[in-house]
C-alpha cells in the first residue's frame, strides 16, 4: 500500500508568503544599496577626476549584484555562474588594490584562486542542464 503525503500546515501558505515578501523586501533593499555604491563610486571618481581600473571592476561588481537580483526576481532562482563571476571579478580587484607590495606567493594564490573560479564556471556552463522545483528530489543516482 502507498503511504499518501501528509497535507501541509495551514501556517505554511501564510509561512510561505511572508518569507516571499520578506524576500522581496531585502532584494530591493539589496538593489538600493548597491545603486547608492555605485553613485558614490561614481562621484568620487569623477571628484577625482581619474578613473583607475580597480574603480571599473568596482562598477562591475556593483553592475554584477545588480543583475544577480535582477535575475532572482524574475525565476526565483541565481545561476551559480553569477556569484563566482562576481567572486572572479573581486579577486582580479584585489590583485589590482595589492600591487607589488605583496610576495610573490599571494599572486600566485589569487592568481590560482581566479583560475579555479573560472575553470568551475566552464564546468557548469558546459554541463547537462537540470532544473528542480522547490521540494523536488533527484533520484537518477539512486541506484548508483
Amino acid at each position: 500500500m502507498m503511504d499518501m503525503p501528509t497535507p501541509a500546515p495551514k501556517t505554511m501558505p501564510l509561512m510561505r508568503r511572508v518569507i516571499q515578501q520578506l524576500e522581496n523586501v531585502f532584494l530591493v533593499v539589496i538593489g538600493g544599496f548597491a545603486v547608492v555604491a555605485m553613485a558614490q563610486e561614481v562621484y568620487e571618481t569623477a571628484r577625482g577626476m581619474r578613473v583607475a581600473l580597480q574603480d571599473l571592476l568596482l562598477m562591475f561588481i556593483y553592475v554584477e549584484v545588480l543583475a544577480m537580483v535582477g535575475v532572482y526576481y524574475e525565476s526565483k532562482k541565481i545561476p551559480i555562474t553569477l556569484p563566482l563571476f562576481i567572486a572572479i571579478t573581486a579577486l582580479a580587484r584585489l590583485l589590482i588594490l595589492q600591487g607589488k607590495d605583496q610576495p610573490p606567493q599571494n599572486l600566485l594564490y589569487e592568481s590560482g584562486a581566479i583560475l579555479i573560479l573560472a575553470i568551475a564556471c566552464a564546468v557548469i556552463s558546459y554541463r547537462p542542464a537540470r532544473s528542480f522545483k522547490a521540494g523536488e528530489i533527484d533520484n537518477s543516482d539512486a541506484g548508483r
